[in-house]
């Protein structure tokens, strides 16, 4: 019902150039044929700077409502000699002039440069001609319900986009950067790499960079929507959008603001819009020449009967072509369409889901088959110890023991263990101790031999051990103490919590789950069977993913792939959805993904497939409600049956019902 180019600077989140608005005006046809009405909305009802209230956006409408009222009862119920003549004329046009004077002013503009064929247009002639006929309170109605869809849609456009542009608000403009022993406030964009930036408890990071303190705890919502607080140690990465909880921090810059992950997060959600949906491509190119048509139309039914009645009556063909325009004008489409893409853009944004543009919600509508990597998707991506087994000596005793061991190690192993031990040594001296290349360790702890590594350790010091952790795929750490067989642990990447859930909930919306890792294939399958997962491929290098999806395309399925890592990026870039896991995951994985899961958690994979369905599920269903009613009435009112006041509904009444359809997406949960 308004123009599209206020909708696209609403899906932009205001972030597009003035330069790209107006070349989208000049392209997207019908309801932005005029430069000028990018800022209609925002001059008359918002000032540029959103703190109007809602009653003063809805007042002209009010005024205009008032005094359209105040007329209908003049003209119909109050027993009156003096409301006639210029009186009744003037009375009308007052009712006319708060509602209507916004789109003739945007209809003259739009003429002015070349773009006769607008909504603005259409309802101008409606109006004006009603007008002629002295048809006063059905062409004040007109226009009043049509400023009142207007100021609807803008509501429903805010609703959507205060989801996205809460994102913008995460990123602070100002930094205190260190100058010697003093502090000085920079604006974010000055600081450079390498400065020193203090963080006081409370405050928001403008940079990404290393934190020089011993250790701080941050809240990483903005960032990840992960609520726990994530404590960092000296030189751990802190990104920009990290908020310090408990003490005067201390980080040094190592990206430029622009470069920062929080801003690469943001660029995505300001080009959301970008790239449109087909259904929407296909409804600007149908505004574009269906409008014009629809004119000509109107002009052949006023004038075209006098050739064959034999009792034409000018006003009565006008009123008929009237009504035809009034019913003929697209707004429903044009609006409601592209309203519902935004708003499930916004929808999956509330749940941590970035959509780089709304064709990305009709590739995920369609998915058929979700492959997916496993480090860092399904997994953690971190060595935890699953399990601990004791033989002939108390648990206790083998993790202190193994741990004071471990202690002297840098291996990846060694601090999973130390981590399950917290780190503790309870007094145990060690010497002695040795590394035994590829196998483990040796040495003496409180005078006792200990041994801890692969298998292949007790093999190579002939201790007899339980042969069946052989056939075990994850990392088994064997213990010996004294060369007796003591123990072992069992050390895995974790699953995540939400990763068995996420495959059965694929499973049940029938998409078949695939699993792609370079991992060892007996790990790769052990995982996959946990996790009831179709298929499972181990072993591979990143081109043998490529060649896997690109195997699934071939055989037109619409694929999407879910990964993390720089190795990912190649089939990301491939799959007809590319999905990167984890707002923090590698930068090439997020640039390339048409979709970013910001927390991590497997389940936004079928959150982002059900919002996908549910939003072209709601954008066809306002297609058909707009064309079903429009075609209805279009004949009535064509053949006499149908009046202005139908003619309102089918047009206004339309659009407004396919708006709040549009916006319920917004109120679902996923």
């Amino acid at each position: 019902m308004t123009h599209k180019q206020d909708i696209d600077d609403e899906q932009s989140c205001c972030a597009l150039e003035k330069k790209k608005a107006n070349k989208a005006d000049q392209d997207s046809g019908c309801c932005s044929s005029h430069s000028e009405s990018e800022n209609h909305i925002e001059q008359n009802h918002d000032h540029s700077n959103g703190d109007e209230s809602t009653f003063k956006m809805f007042l002209p409408s009010i005024i205009s409502f008032i005094v359209l009222l105040i007329a209908i009862l003049f003209d119909n119920y109050v027993s009156q000699s003096w409301f006639n003549g210029w009186i009744r004329i003037v009375w009308y046009v007052i009712a006319y002039v708060p509602v209507g004077f916004p789109v003739l002013k945007e209809a003259y503009q739009g003429i002015r440069k070349g773009a006769v064929f607008s909504e603005f247009f259409l309802m101008s002639v409606a109006t004006i001609g009603a007008f002629g006929i002295g048809q006063y309170a059905e062409g004040v109605t007109v226009m009043l319900f049509y400023a009142i869809g207007e100021l609807f849609q803008m509501l429903a456009v805010k609703k959507a986009k205060s989801n996205i542009k809460s994102l913008l608000d995460e990123r602070p403009d100002v930094a205190n950067v260190l100058d010697g022993v003093n502090i000085v406030s920079k604006k974010a964009r000055e600081v450079t790499i390498g400065e020193i930036i203090e963080l006081k408890p409370g405050e928001k990071l403008a940079l990404d960079g290393k934190l020089l303190s011993d250790y701080a705890t941050f809240n990483t919502a903005a960032l990840t929507g992960e609520s726990k607080p994530d404590t960092k140690s000296k030189g751990e990465t802190i990104l920009a959008g990290m908020i310090n909880l408990n003490t005067i921090s201390q980080v040094e810059v190592t990206t430029a603001f622009t470069d920062s992950k929080l801003s690469k997060i943001l660029e995505m959600v300001q080009d959301a819009t970008a790239k449109k949906a087909p259904t929407e491509l296909f409804i600007r190119k149908f505004a574009k020449i269906y409008t014009p048509i629809v004119v000509y139309l109107a002009i052949a039914i006023c004038l075209v009967p006098i050739l064959f009645v034999e009792t034409y009556v000018f006003k009565e063909w006008l009123y008929r072509a009237l009504i035809f325009l009034v019913v003929s004008c697209p707004c429903a489409l044009v609006i409601s369409i592209p309203l519902g893409y935004f708003g499930g853009i916004g929808a999956a944004s509330k749940n941590g889901i970035l959509f780089k543009g709304s064709t990305f919600l009709d590739t995920m509508a369609a998915i058929q088959v979700v492959v997916m990597d496993k480090t860092g998707t399904l997994t953690k991506g971190v060595f935890k110890v699953q399990k601990v087994v004791s033989i002939g000596i108390p648990e206790a005793d083998l993790v202190n023991y193994t741990a004071a061991i471990e202690a002297k190690s840098s291996h990846p192993v060694g601090s999973a263990i130390l981590e399950f031990a917290n780190n503790a040594n309870n007094g145990i001296v060690v010497s002695d101790v040795m590394e035994i290349s590829g196998l483990g360790l040796k040495g003496v702890a409180d005078g006792r031999e200990i041994l801890v590594g692969s298998p292949k350790l007790m093999n190579k010091f002939n201790i007899d051990y339980d042969k069946q952790l052989d056939a075990i795929p994850f990392t088994i750490i064997v213990v010996a103490i004294d060369k007796k067989y003591s123990g072992y642990f069992l050390i895995a990447d974790e699953i995540k919590e939400d990763a068995k859930t996420a495959i059965e909930s694929l499973h049940q919306i029938n998409i078949k789950t695939i699993l792609l890792s370079g991992d060892n294939q007996a790990v790769v399958s052990a995982v996959a069977k946990e996790l009831n997962i179709d298929e499972a491929f181990g072993d591979l290098l990143p081109e043998n993913k490529v060649e896997k999806v690109t195997a699934l395309i071939n055989q037109n399925l619409k694929v999407a792939f879910v990964g993390d890592g720089v190795n990912d990026a190649p089939v990301i870039a491939l799959a007809q959805a590319g999905i990167a896991m984890g707002g923090l995951g590698s930068d090439a994985t997020i640039e390339t993904a048409d979709i970013v899961i910001q927390n991590d958690q497997p389940t936004k994979i079928f959150t982002a497939i059900a919002i996908g369905r549910k939003t072209k599920q709601l954008v066809w269903q306002n297609i058909s409600l707009a064309f079903s009613v429009k075609l209805i009435v279009l004949i009535l009112g064509a053949g006499g049956l149908a009046s202005m006041w139908e003619a309102v509904f089918a047009d206004v009444g339309v659009a407004l019902l396919a708006i709040l359809n549009a916006v319920r997406i917004q109120q679902m949960k996923f």
